[in-house]
């Protein structure tokens, strides 16, 4: 009879973490950092400015949980991600200017979709492809440009979005319906071939 290993649900890790468990705390990060941190590189735009507010957020969510402020069961992810953007928020305040635009190199967040095994020419064309559509990503507003990487990047669902954005779900899908319009208008603009 073969045993099979239940996935402990992220409350449960931060029940455990919450009553002296650290492994549970690294389990809780090692399953979303991936997630979060491309989230928040491209709404930052800078690899190690990310890389700062992607570890500030979670000395925050450390502090948060262990002062007993956590309340949200089932929603650590939008929680995760409000307490990330209000970071990117401040230190946008702080610095009173947008971020500055990089180069998408080592900031390849398409590498993660599955493509079918192609030829190398194919696949050198589709990586293209990605990097001209990631460039035209952040020529979209940033409130459609934040929805779409949310979604498409996090995989998170409007609810998960509305809730880190604090909007309501019907402002998440209007501001991705204009994202997806914009970058339609800009991929034909630039004759960019899928």
């Amino acid at each position: 009879m073969s045993q099979r290993k239940s996935i402990i649900t992220d409350e449960e890790l931060i029940a455990q973490y919450i009553t002296g468990s650290e492994a549970c705390l690294r389990t809780l990060i090692n399953r979303h950092k991936d997630r979060m941190f491309s989230s928040i590189l491209v709404l930052v735009r800078d690899r190690y400015l990310a890389e700062d507010i992607f570890q500030e957020t979670f000395i925050k969510i450390i502090h948060s949980l262990k002062a007993g402020h956590y309340r949200e069961e089932g929603k650590f992810i939008p929680w995760a991600m409000r307490i990330a953007r209000n970071l990117i928020v401040d230190h946008h305040r702080r610095s009173k200017k947008l971020p500055t635009v990089t180069d998408s190199e080592g900031n390849d967040l398409l590498s993660r979709i599955s493509i079918a095994e192609d030829s190398i020419e194919t696949d050198m064309i589709t990586e293209q492809s990605h990097g001209q559509i990631r460039l035209l990503i952040e020529h979209l507003p940033a409130e459609q440009r934040e929805v779409l990487v949310m979604r498409h990047y996090s995989e998170m669902s409007f609810k998960e979005i509305a809730d880190a954005t604090g909007v309501s779900i019907n402002t998440a899908l209007g501001r991705m319906r204009y994202a997806l319009i914009n970058l339609r208008k800009l991929i034909a603009k630039h004759n960019i071939a899928l």
